[in-house]
């Protein structure tokens, strides 16, 4: 099936998810996540990332702090789970390169503001925090995960997070027991679909991306993806490329609504 790759002349495979940061498209939502971030990290605090499964949460805020530059900025990245807070706690340790064995709350967060006070003293960059996946999290970690942001009687920001999930991931900032936590949030972005104008132009992105400079999408078949996918990318992408299938099988040059629907039988 991959002989659509020669079949195209493309000279990477196409509509991958894990493009380089550089590479994807600037689209509305990506711009808004990165401004926030920027604004967070100057003031420090909280800040809420909302979208569909496949919205593309995950590339704007790769493509967001791919813009910060690396002596600055210190990105950590962890994902969320429906672990404990200790093994919530280890992730952020193994991020910040720090081996966590005890099993105290109270001495594993000692030990990880420890390395941040060391870590802005020293080397004078900011914290960014970043969980994705976090509307998996438990409610207890909404419920303590604050103390974490709170250097010297809670005058000091040293660290920034940036909670990234599905739409439910609001509720969890409502519980009572995450009130300290939602008070801290200065920035929340809820990434919507795309439209069928921003389609065409991304498909044409990819399709570039990959080093095919022209158009292989008739106007029907990207109607057909935008109507397939509800605008979702990461469906769009797999639309996409089920399209170049079936139009390779059938040896035709431009792909078309019919085979954008062929592709669409083979997707949940």
């Amino acid at each position: 099936m991959n002989k659509y790759n020669e079949y195209f002349g493309f000279k990477s495979e196409p509509f991958m998810n894990n493009l380089p940061a550089k590479k994807l498209l600037e689209l509305p939502g990506m711009i808004g996540v990165k401004e926030r971030i920027k604004y967070i990290l100057n003031l420090g605090g909280i800040m809420v990332v909302t979208g569909e499964v496949g919205s593309g949460k995950s590339s704007s805020l790769r493509w967001s702090t791919s813009h910060l530059h690396k002596s600055e900025v210190l990105v950590l990245n962890v994902i969320g789970s429906n672990g404990s807070i200790i093994e919530f706690y280890k992730q952020i340790g193994w991020e910040l390169g720090v081996d966590i064995n005890s099993a105290s709350r109270t001495k594993i967060i000692k030990m990880i503001k420890e390395v941040i006070r060391d870590i802005v003293a020293s080397k004078k960059q900011k914290i960014l925090l970043i969980v994705d996946e976090a509307s998996l999290l438990r409610p207890e970690i909404f419920a303590e995960i604050h103390t974490l942001t709170q250097f010297n009687e809670d005058s000091s920001n040293m660290i920034t997070i940036v909670f990234s999930g599905q739409s439910n991931l609001i509720d969890k900032f409502k519980y009572r027991s995450s009130a300290p936590l939602a008070s801290r949030v200065m920035g929340k972005i809820h990434l919507t679909s795309i439209n069928r104008d921003q389609m065409e132009e991304y498909v044409l992105h990819h399709l570039k991306a990959a080093g095919v400079k022209k158009m292989l999408f008739s106007e029907t078949a990207i109607t057909a993806i935008q109507q397939g996918s509800g605008g979702i990318l990461r469906r769009a992408n797999f639309l996409a490329k089920g399209g170049l299938v079936a139009c390779s099988i059938d040896r035709e040059d431009i792909v078309t609504a019919e085979h954008i629907r062929i592709a669409s039988t083979e997707l949940l």
